[in-house]
């Protein structure tokens, strides 16, 4: 069962999409994309127990506004986390996982998290790679003032995720990621709660491209965080790639 919401920050109102029963798991796409594409990974939570919500950002799918900022679009998060009740896992891929990182910035906003997962996105990618890789897949053009922004706050992040005292799971796609080894490594270094898993079938929007094996990883580590087990993906500083 799903249910249609819209929240309203007064610069903007966001649209969204609540999923099921049960602690909540706040679901935040990447840019370009819209809600709807987490859809699948909503329905496989909703039938192991857990209740997502899943908001299209500003300037993105139906909500208004502009993303042209990471400040905008942290602040964005940090409103939708306040209107959900807590405690609430975030879901982030690629600059979804960014905002919400930049959200929990904020120790008021922190407090009301019990978990990340960071879908293919880690703090401070080296921003000429980024900027490659953006252009090869013909990505430069869009959002540019966003992907500056976003480029030139990495040190920033990486030292907020690093301080997060709360789980944190890399999902680390296999097929033209953005992403190596030594970024993810950086940010194991920064964190000791951080986890990692791949999904080798799936590019960089590994929602759209393996939603049943991402929704897999997910919900296997959220039940760990439910339930206090160590053992389970997600707990500190395994590697499950």
């Amino acid at each position: 069962m799903t249910t249609e919401i819209s929240l309203d920050l007064g610069e903007v109102t966001l649209r969204g999409t609540v999923t099921g029963a049960g602690p909540t798991v706040l679901l935040l796409h990447a840019g370009g994309e819209r809600r709807a594409v987490w859809a699948p990974v909503a329905a496989v939570l909703a039938r192991r127990g857990f209740r997502s919500v899943a908001f299209d950002l500003r300037g993105h799918g139906d909500s208004s506004g502009r993303a042209t900022t990471l400040r905008a679009l942290a602040g964005d998060v940090a409103g939708m986390i306040r209107s959900q009740p807590a405690p609430i896992v975030l879901a982030g891929a690629s600059v979804g996982g960014l905002a919400a990182i930049a959200a929990l910035a904020d120790p008021a906003v922190a407090a009301r998290a019990s978990g990340l997962v960071l879908v293919d996105v880690v703090p401070d990618i080296e921003p000429a790679r980024a900027r490659a890789w953006l252009d090869f897949h013909g990505l430069a053009g869009r959002y540019t003032r966003l992907v500056e922004d976003v480029l030139g706050s990495g040190s920033a992040l990486l030292a907020t995720a690093g301080a997060l005292d709360l789980p944190i799971l890399v999902v680390h796609a296999g097929q033209g990621s953005p992403l190596r080894d030594a970024d993810v490594d950086r940010l194991r270094e920064a964190n000791p709660r951080v986890a990692v898993a791949g999904v080798p079938a799936a590019g960089h929007l590994v929602a759209r491209d393996a939603p049943e094996a991402l929704a897999d990883l997910v919900s296997g580590w959220l039940c760990g965080i439910r339930h206090g087990a160590v053992s389970t993906p997600g707990a500190g500083g395994q590697d499950l790639r």
